[in-house]
């Protein structure tokens, strides 16, 4: 005897695999109204190209006495805590926020073997009236003028995870 995989329904004839398609089709469209959620909720999701911040989307140039090197940062949530109990944290100095574009090349005060830590402090680097912004290269040239007055580095309360990836010889 064969069977009859149609379902009448009110007089009209609906085959099992139109109801699946109807079903995948539904499957579908949750998918992608969830997925538009979540992008809502989280723009960066929807920036492909931005990359996560974790990677090499956050490598950017940074200066150690006088060599141009590539570190990947991240910024580390708790900075107070991190601050207040840690005093080997490294000194980062940038012309702006360091999730910022740079107006020049951010100046650091270690690297792996010369008391490296993966913690540093953001310091930002605020040229005085009377003085033309300029790039520095080392931290010693960034502590000596602001000794000299010509900038003022303003502490933050951010610390950033930052690793030397390599040197951008």
């Amino acid at each position: 005897m064969k069977r009859n995989r149609e379902i009448v329904a009110t007089g009209n004839t609906v085959g099992i695999g139109w109801r699946s398609a109807c079903a995948f089709m539904a499957l579908g469209f949750l998918v992608i109204f969830a997925s538009a959620g979540q992008i809502w909720m989280n723009p960066a999701l929807a920036a492909p190209g931005q990359g996560s911040k974790n990677g090499a989307a956050g490598q950017m140039p940074a200066y150690y006495d006088d060599e141009l090197f590539t570190i990947n940062l991240l910024e580390v949530p708790g900075e107070d805590a991190l601050l207040e109990h840690n005093k080997s944290i490294n000194e980062i100095y940038a012309s702006n926020d360091l999730d910022e574009e740079q107006d020049f090349i951010p100046v650091i005060d270690a690297i792996q073997g010369d008391g490296f830590n993966p913690l540093w402090h953001q310091n930002l680097i605020v040229f005085n009236d009377g003085f033309t912004p300029h790039q520095f290269t080392s931290d010693e040239d960034v502590l000596n003028a602001r000794d000299a007055g010509e900038i003022s580095i303003i502490e933050t309360d951010e610390v950033y995870r930052c690793s030397v990836v390599g040197s951008k010889k």
